[in-house]
């Protein structure tokens, strides 16, 4: 009896297909429910390649070359670390085991060969660019650097990308984990300086700290630098699908999907983003389908707490409260958020209207 694919995977490949992503990995050889999910996706007719990963092994690299998808994708470790503790054996026999296996690999009919650099942050960097150039030379159509301990700077990735671009002649992708929050980064500078491709998971989900996320890669892309092939509104519905199936959450302020990065407080911001967003957003909350709010707390002065009144309606106009009402306003919620140690909700504000304006005599626009 076949595997049935479970529906979040479907679901997450939809909605990759959405957001408007290149390259689908879809998984790795040994997966049991691969086939099936190669399939599934082959029958969807898509755009994007799709793609697996496979060791560095004839048997392994045979067993993809039977799977229906349009690249292969064989890692192998470039660091002395790995060459000789995990895999147990020396450089020369790696790059001999490389050159055969991509040769089996294009024996088997596979037309794109990528060939990930492992641990390439930590390698000989003459070695691995030797790495590069036997694999370019037995016809792979890719490298992959891998910075697999996050430990890359952007600056260190100009450098390495320039370095590898020189030499190669083939497509250059990179590989960043976010062991010191640099993964979006580093993948942006790999493709300023000349990298073709950059691995992406949604909300950056992998092993560790995880890679470079799908929604602030694809977000940049297309506001800041005008990719119209990405949709970035669709990544918040995908983002927060993803979350429920991985069990994680996802922080109020994260980038680009946080429920509360276009939330602001202080008086300064939201007298500001009265004025003109644009004073302190870098770009339209609707472009990423997130929603402006402005709360009021523990921060908020006499102006943030007067727009927060007239937004919700509480008050038509900046005359209807005398300067010791809105006075008390603010005081009252300065001292409720405190407690609360949050911003206030709508209603919270309203109560807080409410029991301070009954105490006003006459009371203003109060229903007490």
């Amino acid at each position: 009896m076949p595997i049935s694919i479970v529906i979040h995977e479907k679901k997450i490949f939809s909605g990759l297909l959405q957001v408007g992503v290149d390259e689908i990995e879809l998984g790795w050889v040994g997966q049991s429910d691969l086939a099936d999910f190669v399939a599934y996706a082959r029958k969807k007719k898509v755009t994007a390649k799709l793609s697996v990963w496979s060791p560095c092994r004839e048997a392994d690299i045979r067993t993809a070359a039977q799977l229906s998808v349009d690249r292969v994708n064989i890692g192998v470790p470039s660091s002395d670390l790995h060459i000789e503790k995990r895999l147990s054996t020396q450089r020369e026999a790696l790059l001999q085991s490389l050159a055969e296996n991509i040769e089996i690999a294009k024996e088997c009919g596979i037309s794109y060969i990528s060939v990930g650099l492992e641990d390439v942050s930590r390698a000989d960097e003459l070695f691995a660019l030797r790495m590069a150039l036997v694999a370019e030379k037995h016809g792979a159509s890719r490298v992959r650097l891998a910075d697999s301990l996050g430990q890359l700077t952007p600056l260190a990735m100009v450098r390495l990308i320039s370095r590898f671009r020189d030499a190669l002649s083939v497509d250059i992708a990179v590989h960043c984990h976010d062991d010191f929050g640099m993964a979006t980064a580093n993948s942006i500078t790999a493709l300023q300086s000349g990298a073709d491709y950059a691995d992406v998971s949604i909300l950056g989900v992998g092993e560790r700290s995880g890679i470079a996320a799908t929604e602030e890669l694809a977000a940049y892309l297309a506001v800041k630098q005008n990719a119209t092939e990405y949709a970035p509104r669709v990544l918040k519905g995908l983002c927060e699908f993803v979350a429920s199936v991985a069990h994680v959450t996802i922080p109020r302020t994260k980038s680009i999907v946080g429920k509360d990065v276009f939330a602001c407080e202080s008086g300064l911001h939201v007298h500001a983003l009265s004025k003109s967003p644009d004073l302190f957003e870098p770009y339209d909350p609707k472009e990423v389908g997130i929603t402006r709010k402005m709360r009021v707390g523990s921060k908020s002065g006499k102006r943030a707490v007067l727009i927060a009144l007239n937004e919700y309606g509480l008050v038509t106009d900046d005359g209807s409260l005398a300067q010791r009402d809105i006075e008390d306003v603010t005081k009252a919620v300065s001292q409720l958020s405190r407690k609360l140690e949050r911003p206030l909700t709508e209603d919270e504000v309203g109560d807080v209207w409410k029991s301070v304006m009954c105490r006003a005599k006459p009371p203003v626009t109060a229903v007490c």
